[in-house]
């Protein structure tokens, strides 16, 4: 879960594709080691995705999109999904395979022929990939960080409203707050402490969120998001995913391991 979270920046898509990964470990006979094997199957996993999403975004958008002279086909566009957090906004200036790559080695300290056995790739092309996702990363960052801090600053205003909105009852604000089309995904883990898989539309979300007495509003990797905490520690987090001031999706993690992979700092005026 952590993997394919890191790697999607969704953990609603990461806990789908987890359980896909899941199935095919069950049909699967004869496997010698089950965490290399599983760990591979998500990478690769993860990867289809991210490249079913890019060629998505081209079909959407094919009127302005322009091609790359001399680009491995697998390695010749951007991803489209933006989740937010500068880190992330970092990430979605790799394509797929340097992205896993990085990941990889750098967020869960694999070796490069361990990952070059996942991505079923050379040693040689894993390290060129992930050199090349970290001089990415260093050349977006200094621009980035500003843009950064105006949309942490924007997005922390609507949490912080929504948050105010819930725990005060005033649904009308509430409701005013969630995009039309407004969706929570809950991750497995949350779904076992009762809480349904899908939230669908403002009324439903609105529903869910009404007098949310003991959550507060928190940093999750840099992002404004919601927790509710109890002695001090996160025991469910809400991600959210903004745009043009209104809540657009929001999920809802209660796993554990992958919240050990998050940084979740409680908000104060200062922060």
């Amino acid at each position: 879960m952590a993997i394919a979270t890191r790697v999607l920046g969704s953990p609603g898509d990461a806990d789908d594709l987890v359980q896909e990964a899941w199935l095919r470990f069950s049909r699967t006979e004869d496997i010698d080691d089950a965490p290399a094997w599983l760990t591979t199957v998500v990478t690769r996993l993860c990867l289809d995705l991210l490249r079913r999403r890019r060629t998505r975004v081209r079909a959407e958008s094919k009127a302005t999109q322009t091609g790359r002279e001399g680009v491995d086909p697998e390695a010749d566009a951007l991803l489209a999904d933006r989740v937010g957090g500068a880190m992330q906004l970092m990430l979605d200036a790799l394509v797929p395979a340097e992205r896993a790559a990085f990941v990889l080695h750098d967020a869960f300290g694999y070796s490069f022929p361990e990952i070059a056995q996942m991505l079923g790739r050379s040693d040689a092309a894993v390290r060129q990939l992930a050199s090349r996702a970290r001089r990415k990363v260093h050349d977006a960052s200094e621009p980035l960080q500003e843009a950064q801090r105006r949309v942490v600053a924007a997005n922390r205003e609507v949490v912080e409203a929504f948050l105010s909105a819930a725990q005060g009852g005033d649904l009308s604000r509430l409701m005013s707050l969630l995009a039309p089309d407004v969706v929570m995904r809950a991750d497995s883990a949350a779904q076992a402490m009762g809480t349904q898989s899908l939230y669908d539309g403002p009324e439903s979300v609105a529903g869910r969120f009404r007098g949310a007495q003991g959550a507060r509003p928190v940093l999750i990797d840099g992002d404004p998001g919601v927790a509710w905490m109890v002695n001090g520690r996160a025991r469910v987090v809400f991600c959210f995913q903004l745009a043009d001031g209104l809540v657009r999706a929001i999920d809802l993690v209660a796993d554990r391991e992958v919240m050990a992979t998050m940084e979740i700092i409680p908000m104060t005026r200062e922060a």
